[in-house]
């Protein structure tokens, strides 16, 4: 018999779940409070925990999963949350959660999760103490599925040492995933090198990369160290690696194993210690069937592959990332812009081919055109009305109406404004008096 511990403020949900898991030979033991849910677990065993991160009480989730874990550390534990963010999950992973889903619910998904959670058990993690949160902020946002996927595979390769392959089209932000497995990782305080495969020529880039000796040919006026060395015991992030000619590719092959580079003209080979992650917004493994990319350097490359979704397949989260595009607008050009729901609604129909670097774009140029500071449909850029698809087109099939839009951008905001009402009506371009209205309308409880 399977013992399942639920652990929700809302008894609807827990309600849903049992529901949703139940299967001969599995029990249920649901709790609406932290506390109740933490003298259970020390009354009888239970072989998996699910509970929700945000809980309406002084302790969160993580703290539900961290006395669990003391409590029947051979036992999973998997975190439910409709607010996931990277630090979130980074947190989750190192407390010892086996997994990591987002509301609302994929059916399958939960299922197939639980699955794997009783059959497998507990997923070994680093017993180390986290490192101090990445000083820089990570830049990756947003809560849907497919980045909540990110956060769990980028925390894993934190907790790691093994050569990881970002993959993606332009503009989903590889780099900042780079960067961000970079500063929570234990080299975090070591240097982070990036250079762009793709925009170098060959016999510059094997230089570049491996460093030169004087005289090893014309300009080479000193002995140079490469990116490999400059990088020591860092990170090395190597970009669009599928441009890489196949004889560079051998030459890298040969680093990664061997763990030592050869400078060009050099005698000498130089050991090295940085850490490699790869990216690439083409297909390798249509690039390898035609012979144009090694195999075995695919293989030394994907220990760990995460793939950066396109926005087109997260529209839900780009009212997150246009109020975060609104503050570093502001904080540059000084001039804080509000968007209408229509607005809104138009950003999230337009298919954005350049993804979250064609919004940002899109938001900066709107915060310096914009005369009134309220930017309606009409100031949208003309590609916009050009390439968006109306309300009623198939790229809207199965999302939410435009009220539960509003509903979600609203909770975002509040979020982002840390339940300051003043601050979020600021945010929104709103008084205060309309906030309430809104919040009201949606059923939101603000804070005093």
């Amino acid at each position: 018999m399977a013992r399942i511990l639920i652990v929700d403020d809302d008894r609807a949900t827990c309600q849903f779940i049992e529901e949703l898991l139940a299967a001969p030979g599995r029990e249920f033991v649901s709790s609406q409070d932290p506390g109740d849910a933490v003298v259970r677990m020390r009354e009888q065993p239970f072989d998996l925990l699910i509970t929700d991160l945000n809980l309406n009480a002084a302790r969160s989730g993580l703290d539900v999963l961290r006395a669990f874990t003391a409590e029947w550390p051979s036992a999973p534990v998997i975190l439910i949350s409709g607010f996931g963010t990277l630090e979130t999950a980074i947190d989750a992973v190192r407390a010892g959660a086996f997994d990591f889903i987002s509301k609302p619910f994929e059916i399958g998904a939960v299922k197939a999760t639980v699955e794997r959670a009783l059959r497998q058990g507990p997923l070994k993690t680093s017993d180390r103490e986290p490192q101090e949160s990445f000083a820089a902020e990570s830049g990756l946002l947003g809560r849907t599925a497919g980045m909540l996927d990110v956060y769990k595979l980028i925390a894993r390769a934190a907790d790691s040492d093994v050569a990881v392959l970002i993959t993606g089209e332009s503009g989903t932000g590889k780099e900042l995933a780079a960067r961000a497995i970079h500063g929570h990782g234990p080299r975090a305080r070591q240097p982070f090198v990036a250079v762009n495969c793709g925009a170098i020529i060959e016999t510059l880039l094997e230089s570049e990369l491996f460093g030169h000796v004087r005289g090893s040919f014309t300009g080479a006026i000193n002995d140079t160290k490469g990116l490999f060395e400059q990088a020591g015991a860092g990170t090395l992030f190597l970009d669009e690696i599928g441009e890489m000619s196949p004889a560079l590719q051998v030459k890298l092959l040969r680093v990664l194993e061997e763990a030592e580079v050869r400078p060009v003209g050099g005698t000498r080979a130089v050991k090295v210690r940085a850490r490699v992650i790869a990216a690439t917004n083409i297909d390798v493994e249509e690039k390898i069937a035609s012979g144009r990319f090694r195999q075995d350097l695919y293989y030394r490359l994907s220990v760990i592959v995460i793939n950066m979704p396109p926005l087109r397949e997260r529209r839900l989260d780009i009212p997150v990332l246009v109020s975060h595009f609104i503050e570093r607008a502001a904080s540059r050009t000084g001039r804080r812009i509000s968007l209408s729901s229509e607005t809104i609604d138009a950003l999230m129909r337009y298919p954005w081919p350049g993804n979250v670097r064609e919004l940002e774009n899109t938001i900066e140029r709107l915060s310096i055109f914009s005369a009134s500071g309220l930017v309606d449909v009409s100031d949208l850029p003309e590609v916009l009305h050009r390439h968006t698809p109306p309300l009623d087109g198939p790229l809207f099939d199965g999302l939410p109406t435009l009220d539960e839009l509003e509903r979600r951008y609203l909770l975002h905001v509040l979020e982002a404004a840390a339940g300051s009402r003043t601050r979020a009506a600021e945010m929104l371009g709103i008084d205060r008096r309309t906030l309430y209205r809104m919040a009201e309308r949606f059923g939101i409880p603000l804070k005093d």
